[in-house]
């Protein structure tokens, strides 16, 4: 049996639940909680981290445990793009899944999909373990894996053509943080093709896009 808890506040309130369907549908009620999966049941329900628009601090300090690796499933969107913005994570380490997400008032797709990468390595505290990012985003990946955004950070964050790289603020981040993960992967998966958990990445982000109040945050680094 797996417990599902929905945060829905900084002091640890919200609700636990045995059944995944009950649990969703309880976080579609309360927008801005946090949905996550426990293999035991926890002895509380997590408080909700404060958060800033760095989002420079950890969530949990997710650790590989007896798995030996860790699985991330990362998703972004911005309604209209751009727009009203969000992005979700899901990480699976040790029997536990974990899952972020955060909306903003004001995006783009790319920065959304960059986003939800840089705060899975965030959330991850063993970085030497084998990490295996799963998105669908070709920019995202490629810009690391082909080492686009090398490229460009070696030109003053210029591309080919004379023209300025799109999004140099996310990309500095993501190249720092991938020198600290020396088994770090990424996987290309098709969106919208029926991969489980790239579906409920999907949704989160666009769950966090879709929120109304308060809980947008601003996209300092967007340039219109």
């Amino acid at each position: 049996m797996k417990y599902h808890t929905i945060s829905t506040s900084k002091t640890g309130h919200g609700a636990i639940f045995t059944n995944s369907k009950e649990a969703k549908a309880y976080q579609v009620n309360h927008p801005g909680s946090v949905y996550q999966v426990f293999a035991t049941m926890p002895s509380k329900i997590p408080a909700i981290r404060e958060k800033n628009n760095s989002e420079s601090e950890k969530a949990v300090r997710i650790t590989k445990g007896q798995s030996g690796s860790i699985t991330v499933y990362t998703d972004g969107s911005a309604l209209n793009n751009p727009g009203p913005g969000g992005y979700g994570v899901i990480i699976q380490s040790n029997g536990t899944t974990h899952e972020f997400s955060q909306g903003y008032q004001h995006t783009t797709n790319n920065r959304m999909e960059m986003m939800a990468v840089i705060t899975a390595l965030k959330n991850i505290e063993d970085r030497d373990c084998p990490v295996t990012i799963h998105s669908d985003s070709q920019y995202t990946i490629n810009g690391i894996t082909k080492g686009w955004a090398k490229g460009w950070k070696k030109k003053g964050w210029k591309k080919s053509d004379g023209k300025p790289a799109l999004n140099s603020d996310l990309w500095a981040v993501m190249l720092d943080l991938v020198e600290h993960f020396p088994k770090l992967s990424f996987k290309w998966v098709k969106g919208h093709a029926g991969n489980v958990l790239n579906e409920r990445a999907d949704i989160l982000a666009n769950s966090a896009a879709s929120q109304q109040g308060g809980g947008m945050l601003v996209d300092e680094g967007y340039v219109r």
